[in-house]
C-alpha cells in the first residue's frame, strides 16, 4: 500500500516511525514550511521532516494544500492512502478523497470528546481521569469522522501535559499500526461520532497563563499541570513574574488564608486556594533563567510565610 504521511511536530514522529519499521511503503511526506528559531533566526526543519530525511522519504511543504500544488504532487505520488498526524493545516476535499482509502487521522483524544488542536491540554486543564487516542476516516469537519480504533489510559492526578502528550505520541503509533493492518483485511468497522458528546479543544494562548488562586486548589494544580511544558501557568511574587512548572494538592488546609498566601516555605511554597485547600508549588522559573526545584530556589530566594502570589 503507498502512503502519504502528513504530520509536522514530535507527537507525530512515532507514528511515522512505526508506518516504515511495519514495512510499509511511505512514498512521500508532508509537513509544515522551515521556520526560523533561536536568537539567530536561522531555520529549522520539523521533527517529521528530520525524521523522513533520515530514512530517505521524499519531503514536501506547500505553503496552501488549496492552490493545486499539494493535488499535482498527490497526483505523481499516486498514494492509496493519507495518513495525517497532527499536519497542522486544513486539507480540502480534493485531498481528502485523493487516495484509494481516502484520508485517516491519528488523533489525541477519545472522540468525540475533545476534538480540535489541543487535546492534551485541555483534558488536563478540565481535570478528567482519562484520554486516549483515537483513529478516524477523515471528512471535511473539523476531528468530525467516522471513528476506527480508539485506545484509553488513566491519567494520574499530577500527570502534565507534556507527560500525557510523550504517552499518548507512543500509543498513537500503536493505533495506527493497528488501524493500517485491519485496513489491508477489511476488518476495520467505521463508528459515527456522536455530536452531541462532543466538546472543542481550541489552540493555547498566553491568556490562560496567570494563575487566579481564588480558585479551588484542584482547578490551580489542573492548570499548572496543563499548562507544563507550554505554554505555563505563571503567577507574580514580589511584583515579579515568575512561571509555575510543576505542582501538587497540599494536605495542609488554611480557611482562614488570602487567597495566594504562602503558608509554608519549607522545601515547597504551599499557597492557600479559594477553598481554603492548598497546593504545593514545585517547580518555579524566573525571568531569563532556567526552570528548578523549588527546594533549590528557595536557597537563592527569600519568600516569607504571609507573601501572596498574585495573578501573573
Amino acid at each position: 500500500m503507498r502512503i502519504v504521511f502528513m504530520g509536522t511536530p514530535e507527537f507525530s514522529v512515532p507514528c511515522l516511525e512505526r508506518l516504515i519499521s511495519d514495512g510499509e511503503q511511505v512514498v512521500g511526506v508532508f509537513t509544515q514550511p522551515d521556520k526560523p528559531k533561536g536568537r539567530g533566526y536561522e531555520m529549522s526543519f520539523s521533527p517529521v521532516k528530520e525524521c523522513a530525511l533520515k530514512y530517505g522519504i521524499p519531503v514536501f511543504q506547500p505553503k496552501s494544500m488549496r492552490d493545486g500544488e499539494a493535488l499535482k504532487i498527490l497526483e505523481e505520488l499516486k498514494p492509496d492512502l493519507n495518513i495525517v498526524v497532527a499536519f497542522g493545516k486544513i486539507l480540502p476535499a480534493e485531498i481528502l478523497y485523493f487516495p484509494i482509502y481516502n484520508s485517516i487521522n491519528i488523533h489525541a483524544s477519545l472522540l468525540p470528546t475533545y476534538r480540535g488542536s489541543a487535546p492534551i491540554q485541555w483534558v488536563i486543564l478540565n481535570g478528567e481521569a482519562k484520554s486516549g487516542v483515537t483513529s478516524m476516516l477523515m471528512d471535511e469537519g473539523i476531528d468530525t469522522g467516522d471513528m476506527l480504533i480508539k485506545r484509553e489510559v488513566d491519567i494520574g492526578p499530577d500527570m502534565t501535559a507534556g507527560e500525557l502528550h510523550d504517552r499518548l505520541s507512543v500509543m498513537g503509533a500503536d493505533v495506527l499500526s493497528d488501524t493500517v493492518k485491519a485496513l489491508k483485511a477489511d476488518e476495520l468497522n467505521p463508528i459515527k461520532q456522536d455530536d452531541s458528546l462532543s466538546n472543542y479543544a481550541p489552540m493555547l494562548t498566553k491568556e490562560l497563563c496567570p494563575i487566579d488562586f481564588t480558585k479551588s486548589a484542584k482547578e490551580v494544580h489542573n492548570q499548572i499541570r496543563g499548562l507544563s511544558p507550554w505554554p505555563v501557568a505563571t503567577a507574580v511574587i514580589d511584583g515579579k513574574v515568575y512561571k509555575i512548572h510543576q505542582s501538587k494538592l497540599s494536605d495542609i488546609k488554611c480557611d482562614n488564608c488570602k487567597a495566594g498566601q504562602v503558608v509554608a516555605n519549607n522545601g515547597v511554597l504551599t499557597v492557600a486556594c479559594g477553598d481554603g485547600k492548598c497546593v504545593d508549588i514545585l517547580s518555579i522559573q524566573a525571568q531569563g533563567k532556567k526552570k528548578m526545584p523549588v527546594k533549590d530556589f528557595l536557597l537563592g530566594h527569600k519568600i516569607d510565610i504571609g507573601t501572596v502570589l498574585e495573578k501573573g
